[in-house]
């Protein structure tokens, strides 16, 4: 779950354009001047005009005065968005008073700026607002204007059939409210998630990017480089050994001769296998290596057919397999283990930890953004079997499960049958063999060159 402070900073990100409030307060106006018009002249039913039209035309007057600040001001405060929203509220109660309460039909209405609010303002600003709007309806329900109708005829609505109108508009209200604000709120975590994953795909975009111009660099430097090596040595043979000048043409030459092999390192990072694809067994001591001084054991285990997959060292196996293994190693008591295995078809790696393990009510839905089910340690000591509810496993669990999903694999969730947490992670083999080929072919390139 959200905390109330991270859920109102992300509100925070998000304000309600003013734009958006000022179109809908026209559309408003627009429709209560065309009801009006219709119930008073063409239906022939008597409503109090000047009231009415005051309360509309106050709107109008609202909406020109926020049109000046329009140009300024580009999203509302919450605080100026709760306060125009409460508006509509009281405004729309005005007309409703005037018409015959929760007798008129336009009584649903009511809904609609509890409903903005729920989807575009935190909780608490809806919670008033939808206090005001059950407030506004308890009020029409007592006194009203009779509703307008025939004349010479009175249309009296039964008390039961108002209090059912009642009801059935508080719970509408409450329900929808309710519902979109869960629904913008998923939506929200959805989208944070997802910018998270980008920008961690985008890192390792711009390191890809630095090893295509370290090799461009490494290849325009080196005609030069052999310029100046060569000159050196032809200098040398015009001095007598032992001499100053001669030492500093050997140091030239020498220090010239370390520069080209620098940049040969640096032209074949791009083609050498071991940089792009390492086996399987291997990348993953190497995601491990960093977590190794935790204080808990990582043992890694291997078994499988002959011939272990090669995989491609991209951003997604990395980061989605280190992130699994550190949280692994952040709740366990004081051993991980990492078992590789694979066959023709398929290759797998299981991590499992001896820790309080996932709460069972939630397992089925890890993998969405936020879903939490142990507390996450970081710098705080771990947490024991009693906190292993409290929270962790949200964005960075759904990061690496979208990550991992992206490359071809399935991950599956369970507890251990002696506790603690386990995550199998499953490609089918002909998804990371495209690595394989991919490096041999590379390494027969560089061995023609």
């Amino acid at each position: 779950m959200l905390s109330p402070a991270s859920s109102r900073n992300d509100f925070g990100e998000r304000l309600l354009k003013l734009d958006t409030l000022v179109r809908l307060r026209w559309f408003a106006v627009a429709g209560q001047t065309v009801a009006v018009i219709v119930v008073q002249y063409a239906l022939d039913f008597k409503v109090h005009l000047g009231l009415v039209f005051a309360l509309i035309a106050l709107s109008a007057w609202l909406n020109l005065a926020l049109g000046f600040i329009r140009s300024k001001v580009q999203r509302l405060p919450q605080r100026l968005a709760t306060f125009l929203l409460g508006y509509d509220i009281l405004q729309l109660a005005g007309l409703l008073f005037l018409t015959g309460g929760l007798g008129n039909p336009f009584a649903m209405l009511l809904v609609v700026p509890v409903t903005v609010s729920a989807a575009a303002l935190p909780g608490r600003e809806t919670v008033i607002l939808g206090g005001i709007a059950i407030f506004a309806t308890i009020l029409l329900a007592i006194y009203q204007v009779p509703l307008p109708w025939i004349e010479g005829e009175h249309l009296e609505l039964p008390s039961i059939y108002q209090f059912g109108i009642w009801v059935s508009l508080v719970a509408t209200l409450t329900f929808i409210a309710v519902y979109t604000f869960l629904v913008a709120a998923q939506t929200r975590q959805l989208s944070q998630a997802l910018a998270a994953t980008e920008l961690t795909l985008e890192r390792e975009q711009h390191l890809h990017a630095l090893d295509g111009l370290a090799a461009a660099a490494a290849h325009e430097l080196g005609t030069p480089l052999a310029t100046i090596v060569l000159t050196a040595k032809e200098l040398e043979s015009e001095f007598p050994k032992g001499s100053t000048q001669r030492e500093d043409l050997e140091l030239i030459r020498s220090q010239g001769d370390r520069c080209r092999e620098i940049l040969r390192k640096l032209t074949s990072l791009s083609s050498d296998q071991s940089f792009f694809a390492a086996r399987l067994s291997h990348l993953i001591e190497e995601v491990a290596e960093p977590h190794r001084d935790q204080g808990v054991t990582i043992t890694i285990m291997k078994d499988g057919e002959e011939g272990e997959p090669l995989v491609r060292r991209n951003a997604s196996i990395l980061y989605g397999i280190g992130n699994l293994l550190e949280n692994a190693v952040d709740f366990a008591e004081s051993a991980v283990s990492v078992r590789i295995t694979w066959n023709q078809t398929t290759a797998t790696v299981t991590i499992a930890d001896d820790g309080p393990g996932f709460a069972d009510e939630v397992i089925d839905r890890l993998g969405e953004p936020y879903v939490t089910t142990r507390a996450r340690s970081g710098a705080l000591p771990k947490p024991s079997a009693q906190q292993a509810n409290a929270g962790g496993l949200g964005l960075g669990f759904f990061i690496a499960k979208t990550l991992l999903e992206r490359t071809g694999a399935r991950l599956a969730l369970r507890n251990g049958l002696e506790g603690g947490a386990v995550v199998q992670i499953q490609w089918p083999r002909i998804s990371l063999e495209e690595a394989e080929d991919s490096a041999a072919a590379t390494e027969g390139q560089h061995a023609q060159q």
